[in-house]
């Protein structure tokens, strides 16, 4: 417990401790601020032009291209994710990976249309969105959302089932940290607890704003930038979801190492992967899936999306190539683990820069994700001092940081970036490293406080109620038999 609450502190410090004068920078009006998912909402516009706008109807090719990337999104959780970390586990504990993951996506895909959607897309305060749309209420075929160019819509519903995809796998993410050791019910618990005080908030604060058509004057701006979220408006910029998803995930999953315990038998006992043709196919279809991801989040079929999907294509492969050749330095030989954990780093890292950097941003973003993700999960994890099974803070925290942090480097027009672009002056405004890096640090700092906060309480709560851990003889047995009374394998 001193360890995470250490760890929480020191980033904490270093995320807010920015001083006063690039703060209010960072803070100016919203309408400078860019971000990865457009609040679901009419155009606002002044009353006596309001009359007369017109009704704005979706196009059928963005419609479809966010449709299509949902489902790519829920192919990286099923299978994708499950055959990924599947493979990672020893055989006793295949099908209890399987089963997490696949049970994880269902219920968040419940809560999501119940309450999620709304507490998030809707709203309300910096932090949280109302209730006002529960179980979809108000959502039609005809009722539209906001992309980012004025005047064009997508379907209201192609919007929940894509983001929904979203909140679904960064839930399913978690249980890699706590592999083979964790209830089955006490993960299902902490899930809708953590789903609902981390990651709708997390989902608010970066992403919700009043979309670009309530943009039309500096007042109307002003006015705007207020309803948005509370990261939003501090310029933090995250295209598909560095913090919103990984970072937020990766806190989690490292706070319940630490409290959940090592797996017994930790350095005495062979706990390789036992598939890794299962980890490689699950990193394939994560790579695949991924275009939906990042290249979806543009929420239309345009050259924003092109961007995000060849920044995507080109950073993976780079991160892949990197970690490989790193570890054949390091060990002598390169590993088929360390090719797809590296392709897996740079899914992450290039997440949150995907539709703002252009190419060598994401070929550098590439290559220092496979590097620094290497370290992260040998080099870091023994500093930390968790058992962090399947590895979710060397990679998904640690890329995703890393991605954050560079996301405000890259992003820089003099860089090949797109900039940040003014929905008040219709075009990309002054750009400020100092400043965009600083809200990068923003975001990254209050992801990490804020999961890492709620993680602590659920788990305690969860622990209280119910027992995180099943006892040491079910676990040396493994979870498939006495968790779920099946096995993976009959041989």
């Amino acid at each position: 417990m001193k360890r995470v609450f250490a760890l929480l502190a020191l980033v904490g410090a270093v995320a807010f401790g920015a001083p006063a004068w690039a703060e209010e920078k960072v803070a100016a009006p919203a309408a400078t601020a860019t971000a990865a998912a457009p609040a679901v909402a009419a155009a606002a516009a002044a009353p006596a032009e309001a009359a007369a706008a017109p009704v704005l109807v979706p196009n059928k090719g963005d419609n479809a291209w966010v449709m299509m990337s949902a489902a790519l999104v829920i192919l990286m959780s099923i299978p994708g994710l499950a055959l990924f970390y599947g493979g990672l586990v020893r055989s006793k504990n295949m099908l209890s990976v399987l089963m997490q993951v696949f049970t994880i996506f269902s219920l968040i895909t419940v809560l999501w249309v119940v309450y999620g959607y709304s507490a998030a897309f809707t709203e309300g305060n910096e932090f949280f969105g109302v209730l006002d749309k529960l179980f979809l209420k108000g959502v039609t075929v005809e009722s539209v959302g906001a992309t980012f160019s004025k005047g064009v819509v997508i379907s209201e519903l192609a919007f929940v089932i894509f983001q929904g995809a979203f909140a679904a796998i960064t839930c399913g993410l978690i249980v890699g940290a706590f592999a083979e050791r964790a209830k089955f019910s006490a993960i299902l618990v902490f899930m809708v607890i953590w789903f609902t005080l981390s990651y709708l908030p997390m989902a608010h604060m970066v992403w919700y704003w009043a979309g670009p058509d309530a943009y039309i004057d500096a007042a109307a701006g002003e006015a705007a930038g207020k309803t948005a979220g509370f990261l939003f408006q501090k310029g933090a910029l995250d295209f598909a979801g560095g913090t919103v998803v990984h970072i937020n995930a990766a806190i989690a999953g490292l706070v319940g190492a630490y409290m959940i315990g090592k797996r017994s038998g930790l350095g005495n006992v062979a706990m390789a992967p036992h598939s890794l043709t299962f980890t490689m196919i699950g990193a394939s279809l994560l790579w695949f899936g991924w275009f939906g991801f990042n290249a979806g989040s543009a929420l239309e079929a345009s050259g924003g999306a092109a961007l995000a999907m060849v920044n995507t294509w080109l950073a993976t492969a780079c991160a892949a190539l990197s970690w490989m050749f790193a570890e054949w330095i390091i060990k002598g030989k390169p590993s088929m683990l360390g090719a797809a954990s590296g392709a897996v780093a740079g899914l992450v890292a290039i997440t949150p820069a995907a539709g703002f950097v252009g190419v060598m941003g994401a070929i550098v973003i590439g290559l220092l994700a496979g590097v620094v993700c290497l370290w992260g999960v040998n080099g870091l994890k023994k500093i930390l001092g968790a058992d962090d099974s399947l590895d979710v803070f060397g990679v998904h925290g640690v890329g995703g940081i890393l991605g954050a942090i560079l996301t405000g480097v890259f992003v820089d027009p003099a860089l090949g970036g797109t900039g940040v672009y003014d929905y008040v002056a219709n075009k990309v405004g002054d750009f400020d490293m100092t400043a965009q890096v600083i809200s990068q640090l923003w975001g990254v700092g209050t992801v990490i406080v804020w999961s890492g906060v709620v993680s602590i309480v659920a788990y305690k709560l969860v622990d209280i109620v119910i027992g995180l851990r099943v006892p040491e003889d079910e676990e040396r047995e493994g979870l498939d038999l006495t968790s779920h009374g099946e096995t993976a394998y009959h041989h």
